[in-house]
């Protein structure tokens, strides 16, 4: 194999590459030189190109694997390059190895994506189909809006030539209306002389007829009653003629005096606009000057009262509890309410050194709760177990048809026995005066002291329990937490009459709670109540704003129906100490004019003043 080897064609071009580089020599020289330095091909070389043009010349390249029919016999002319060649013969198995496998994978993947091309005919087919019948539909449809079109503007110059001629019609019907109205006018005048022509005839005929009756005094007594006939026949067609005429005509005035009237009518309009714009003016300056003598007097009476502000915090080395008890106490409260409560403390400790309190007697004046002789132990209860008792008497005064007070002796005659109870009902009586403080005691003392009407217990018990009712409603989950939303919506549904500033302040004290958050409301444990009977902030205010509605509705009702007892009975039902104050009528308060909350007054009435 050595000796058949060659370095042709590598020498040859090498050397032919150099003699290029010469340009100065002559075309002859170059020429001959070329000719004696041309090598002959190699025989081996010679021999492979021969096999391969003969194989090439053999083979039936209109097949349809006629590329890989070609192939062959490049691969049989490597094999036995690779067969010659011992040396690299390793080296040029892998290449050929590695083109094999290439080709394999290649032609694996070629096959893999023979379905895949045969899909993407399919589906380019489809579309071209879809969108074929897309375009037939589009040109239908264009079609149909091109008629309709066409229709519409046909219509349009339609309704336009109706318009045009309704507009002629209507011109052409007001010229009648205006003739019509003349000719009218024109018969009005025509019968009012007719009328006075009537009037004058009649005057002729009965002046003619005494002329005859003077004429014919000495005729016979035949034609006097042949003539008197005649003037009765007459007399009765002109009665029937001048009834008919003011049946026809009674209603029907000179226009000049139509005229005169109507111009009186817009004067005395324009004068009565004036007054009631001068009222108006009077009525603002009379509330301008009363509300400045109310802030006058507010000033006063501020000047007069304006004391130092006291240290309040002196009061935790006297209170049981110290200053940490102090601090819960004043919290968030005012001086008044916490005047309030160093009263209740100071009670509290004066209560608790009773061991008796006097008897009231058996008079007629005295309760008849109270109605005792001689000394009564004190049971020194305190504000948990006094809320208690007073919780189990609610429960039981439901289903008795009885007034408090006398509800109140028998619960405890009944329960603690004839000797204990004015024990029991003489400290129950003088906490709940106490700590007026608590909802709980403050409302059952003034329903018991007959201050409060019971229908307000039950009342905001009916009301709070229609609230819970709609914010169950809207809890589907049962859960106990609801939205914002769902919240508000309950409170709109529970309260229809509430203002929207009203229904804020609601949902602003029922995030007081640590539960509740910004967008989720533990609505559950805003009825909730602690051991004290102390409601939360929600209840709070829902019964503040419930007092206020009462208090408001009836001072407008007074101001409208004037100082009636009957308001003034039905204020005292609602809160005591507090409306009186309220509800008198300060000098300064204005008198809101006009009925426009009327009927709010009113739906508000039905639906809170039965409960009181």
């Amino acid at each position: 194999v050595g000796g058949r080897l060659s370095t042709w064609p590598a020498y040859a071009s090498g050397q032919a590459i150099l003699q290029n580089r010469k340009p100065c020599c002559s075309p002859e020289g170059r020429s001959n030189k070329q000719a004696s330095l041309t090598i002959a091909k190699p025989r081996y070389l010679e021999e492979l190109e021969s096999y391969l043009r003969k194989e090439l010349q053999s083979l039936d390249l209109t097949k349809e694997n006629a590329q890989e029919l070609k192939l062959q016999p490049y691969r049989e002319i490597f094999e036995f390059f690779i067969e010659d060649f011992k040396t690299y013969k390793p080296l040029l198995s892998a290449i050929k190895n590695e083109y094999e496998v290439t080709l394999a994978h290649l032609k694996e993947k070629i096959r893999s994506l023979e379905p895949l091309k045969s899909m993407l005919v399919s589906v380019s087919d489809e579309c071209t189909r879809q969108i074929m019948a897309f375009q037939e539909e589009e040109k239908a449809e264009v079609a149909m809006l091109k008629k309709e079109k066409l229709y519409l503007l046909k219509l349009i110059d339609k309704m336009k030539e109706e318009k045009g001629s309704l507009q002629i019609q209507v011109n052409k019907l007001r010229k009648n209306v205006a003739k019509e109205y003349v000719r009218y006018l024109n018969e009005c005048d025509a019968r009012k002389l007719l009328l006075a022509d009537l009037n004058e005839m009649r005057n002729q005929q009965l002046e003619m007829s005494l002329r005859q009756v003077q004429d014919v005094k000495g005729e016979d007594l035949v034609k006097l009653t042949l003539a008197l006939k005649i003037a009765r026949q007459d007399l009765t067609k002109a009665q029937v003629e001048l009834n008919t005429m003011k049946a026809d005509y009674g209603d029907v005035v000179p226009r000049r005096d139509f005229e005169s009237q109507e111009k009186k009518y817009s004067d005395l309009l324009e004068k009565i606009s004036f007054l009631r714009a001068y009222e108006t003016l009077l009525e603002t300056h009379q509330e301008a000057v009363e509300e400045r003598d109310r802030f006058y007097n507010e000033l006063q009476q501020v000047q007069r009262s304006a004391t130092p502000r006291p240290n309040w915090a002196k009061c935790a080395e006297v209170i049981s509890g110290g200053a940490e008890r102090w601090n819960c106490l004043e919290e968030g409260k005012t001086s008044d309410q916490l005047v309030d409560v160093l009263l209740e403390e100071i009670g509290t400790g004066l209560l608790k050194e009773k061991d008796t309190f006097p008897g009231l007697g058996k008079g007629d004046k005295v309760p008849v709760y109270l109605r005792y002789e001689g000394q009564v132990k004190n049971k020194k209860l305190n504000k948990k177990e006094v809320v208690n008792i007073l919780k189990e008497i609610w429960k039981e005064k439901v289903s008795a048809d009885q007034q408090v007070f006398i509800f109140f002796l028998s619960y405890l005659q009944k329960r603690y026995g004839e000797l204990s109870a004015f024990e029991w009902a003489y400290t129950i009586y003088e906490n709940i005066k106490l700590y007026r403080s608590n909802e709980t005691m403050s409302l059952f003392y003034d329903i018991l002291s007959g201050k409060v009407d019971e229908g307000l217990y039950h009342g905001q018990n009916q009301l709070v329990s229609n609230l819970l009712k709609e914010l169950t409603a809207c809890d589907s989950s049962n859960s106990g937490i609801l939205t914002t939303e769902q919240f508000n919506m309950a409170l709109g549904a529970a309260f229809p009459l509430k203002t929207s500033d009203q229904i804020q302040e609601l949902i602003d004290a029922s995030r007081y709670k640590a539960e509740s958050t910004e967008d989720r409301i533990d609505y559950r444990s805003l009825f909730a109540e602690d051991e004290e009977g102390n409601a939360e902030p929600f209840l709070m205010k829902i019964r503040t704003q419930h007092t206020s509605e009462k208090v408001e509705y009836l001072r407008e009702l007074r101001n409208e129906l004037g100082n009636a007892l009957v308001v003034t009975s039905g204020a005292d039902a609602i809160v005591p100490h507090t409306v009186q104050r309220e509800m008198a009528p300060p000098s300064s308060a204005p008198q809101q004019k006009g009925t426009g909350r009327q009927g709010k007054q009113m739906r508000w009435a039905g639906q809170h003043i039965r409960g009181t």
